[in-house]
């Protein structure tokens, strides 16, 4: 009787033998497709011609030419290097460093699509190879240096590698699944070495022709960023006049790459950096500050390029001292914070300063203070209960009120101790009932009592010296003094 495992094991072997069958008809369809699409004539990117056409146009050879002479022949080669007084565009110098600068960024890309035609080819050879060693240059080297050698042990790689990746390769290439690969596919694998190694030469060469020129065409922005660095901006830009244009901004981002992580995390890739990012200033800044900073050089670039594009400083004086400015102003960013200041412990045991007095105080304090009543009703007796009363929903208690004395809720109103100025004391002595001062009486009248004429009528403020009629007239309308300030005489 079978058991329930080994009815899943003949189910296996089944699945296997049925993908075996069908594997056969895919790969006579594939070559199939293939040669239908040669019949065709579309390109299959079988062979290298196919893919890398740059080393064979005739912008490339021309270009090289001229780059090759100028570095051969000296400075003055070709009207390179000599004084020019017409303007920047049409300077032979000029236009063979915005030449030069779009060819680099041309074999860039060659130099990219050969590498993964390498990769695609030595797969089936050492597919590990392709992810211990990143770099295009490194890896067609290594590829050359190799070949179909099994054995690593007798390959030497130490001038190619460093000593740890030459150990990580070595043990990889030990278990690797891969196969040696034909003649005709190695063929195809050397020659896009070859290839890679030449582009590499040649730009090396241009960028070697970019240093020793870009000091004359644009030497501010040269002394601020690098020969390098702004030779890459004038070159994407399109030429120093289509930089000087440009937004700070937007040359920030010249160069940045944008990379699309299928499925990984994006916390690593720091967006916005481009060429600028690569100088000197931004790479010796920590890490957490290269944001700021490379905001500040890419203002400083725009600045300069609009300085070398008007031919303003050919010494260069300015971007030198620009570059001071730059590092010490990322230098005052990374200086701590200055330390609190350790202030001095109070005296022990001493007593409380009062931070008010004085006689203005004193005064406040006699207006504004507590009086006795309220100072009494806020007290309360130990043991004595206080007398309350009942203000719609609130209980008020009265302290101690009625509690000393002579048993009434009202105290004694003691003296005023506040002494009241000349001005105030009058004014108050006028609305005093019977004061002096020319306050009136309420009960006075005009009407007065005499022995000899018995009543007549007189004026009360003339016994207080106050006669209206002797006043002047713009106090009383009705007095003898007062009158029209202008008659208008009538016409004659």
């Amino acid at each position: 009787m079978s058991t329930l495992a080994d009815t899943f094991l003949a189910d296996l072997e089944d699945l296997s033998d049925a993908s075996e069958q069908e594997e056969e008809p895919r790969e006579e369809a594939a070559d199939d497709d293939m040669a239908e699409d040669e019949a065709a004539g579309v390109p299959t990117f079988d062979t290298l011609d196919a893919v890398a056409h740059l080393q064979h146009s005739e912008r490339y050879r021309s270009v090289m030419q001229r780059v090759h002479a100028s570095l051969e022949d000296g400075p003055h080669a070709d009207g390179v290097g000599t004084s020019w007084t017409g303007p920047s565009e049409e300077d032979p110098a000029y236009r063979l460093l915005v030449d030069c600068n779009q060819l680099a960024v041309d074999i860039d890309a060659e130099i990219a699509l050969v590498h993964g035609f390498m990769r695609d080819r030595y797969r089936g050879k050492f597919p590990e190879l392709e992810s211990l060693v990143h770099h295009a240059v490194d890896y067609a080297r290594v590829v050359r240096a190799i070949g179909n050698e099994m054995d690593l042990t007798l390959v030497d790689l130490e001038d190619i590698l460093p000593q740890a990746t030459i150990m990580v390769v070595s043990v990889t290439a030990s278990t690797t699944s891969g196969k040696p690969l034909s003649d005709e596919e190695l063929a195809k694998v050397t020659g896009g070495a070859d290839m890679v190694l030449a582009l590499d030469k040649d730009k090396a060469a241009i960028l070697r022709l970019v240093q020793l020129r870009m000091h004359r065409i644009a030497p501010n922005l040269s002394s601020a960023v690098g020969t390098e660095i702004a030779a890459q901006l004038m070159g994407v830009a399109g030429g120093l006049p289509q930089l000087s244009k440009m937004p700070a901004c937007n040359i920030q981002v010249l160069g940045a790459k944008k990379r699309t992580l299928a499925g990984f995390s994006a916390a690593a890739v720091q967006p916005h950096q481009g060429f600028v990012s690569a100088c000197d200033v931004v790479q010796g800044t920590p890490p957490a500050l290269r944001g700021r900073a490379i905001r500040l050089v890419a203002g400083k670039c725009a600045l300069l390029a609009r300085m070398d594009a008007y031919a303003q400083d050919p010494s260069g004086s300015v971007g030198a001292s620009m570059k001071e400015d730059m590092q010490k102003k990322i230098e005052k960013w990374q200086e701590p914070p200055p330390a609190k200041q350790a202030r001095v412990l109070p005296a022990p045991d001493a007593e409380i300063k009062k931070r008010r007095g004085g006689r203005r105080a004193r005064k406040y304090k006699e207006r504004y203070g507590l009086t006795d009543t309220k100072k009494a009703a806020n007290r309360v007796n130990f043991n004595q209960p206080e007398e309350e009363f009942i203000d719609g929903d609130d209980v008020i208690g009265l302290g101690v009120l009625g509690k000393e004395g002579s048993g009434r809720l009202r105290m004694q109103a003691q003296a005023q101790r506040q002494k009241l100025s000349a001005k105030s004391a009058k004014k108050f002595a006028k609305r005093a009932y019977g004061g002096a001062a020319g306050a009136v009486n309420g009960l006075s009248s005009s009407l007065a009592f005499t022995p000899i004429q018995g009543i007549e009528l007189e004026n009360p403020n003339a016994r207080l010296g106050q006669d209206l009629d002797k006043r002047d007239g713009t106090e009383s309308y009705f007095s003898e003094y007062s009158g029209f300030r202008s008659i208008r005489q009538p016409p004659k």
